[in-house]
């Protein structure tokens, strides 16, 4: 071959080499871009603006906990609060109930009937037995593992762009779907009221839990 055919053949190749190399180098950047984007969880101002700030005008932190950590930090609080939320909603309507004398028919356990639980919220739970107690917890158990692991494989993981606070289990929330066909606006509203709700809970089940060990510690509050 000539050296007018070598010089050629030398700038093609040169030419392939170098669009190859550029193609290896940008395509990796731009996946790796694109599911970063996917991946990421809602930006903290996004869950934050929920619920509103009507009662204090502006968000009441006085910890600073909604400056801590990432987004997906603010969205696992998020998430963490609502279910709390929930939880003391659940507990603070049982121990009214219990307060009150409402009884379920039939027995709790073998030998312990409804009727034979005590009317103190702290007093009924000392007297589930052991076993009915870890059925609870149990229970409790595996609605979270089932949860998060509907989280990942039923939609999108509230870390990863996913609706904090949103459950996954199926029948465990809005049985009868009376959710269903409401506006984005609101489910919002209703979220919102969920999240104010469930702080109230919280904060009502710790008085009557405070009033129940500490007698006097509650002002007002009668004896539960």
């Amino acid at each position: 071959p000539t050296p007018t055919n070598n010089n050629a053949n030398m700038k093609t190749a040169a030419i392939i080499l170098s669009t190859l190399s550029v193609a290896s180098a940008f395509a990796p950047a731009q996946n790796a871009a694109s599911k970063s984007a996917l991946d990421a969880a809602l930006p903290r101002e996004t869950v934050l603006s929920e619920p509103d700030t009507t009662e204090f005008g502006k968000i009441w932190d006085p910890l600073g906990l909604a400056e801590m950590g990432s987004d997906e930090t603010i969205a696992w609080f998020r998430h963490s609060e609502v279910k709390h939320g929930r939880v003391a909603m659940a507990a603070f309507v049982g121990w009214w109930a219990v307060g009150a004398g409402l009884r379920l028919p039939g027995e709790l356990a073998y030998g312990l009937n409804f009727a034979d639980v005590p009317s103190k919220g702290l007093e009924a739970w000392d007297a589930i037995p052991g076993w009915g107690k870890a059925q609870m917890l149990l229970f409790a158990g595996l609605i979270e593992f089932h949860d998060e692991l509907f989280y990942s494989r039923r939609g999108t993981h509230y870390m990863r762009g996913g609706t904090p606070g949103k459950n996954m289990v199926p029948g465990l929330y809005d049985p009868l779907g009376l959710s269903t066909g409401k506006s984005a606006e609101a489910k919002a509203r209703g979220r919102s009221s969920e999240i104010k709700n469930g702080r109230l809970a919280m904060i009502g089940v710790a008085g009557m839990w405070a009033a129940a060990t500490l007698p006097g510690s509650v002002p007002l509050q009668p004896d539960c």
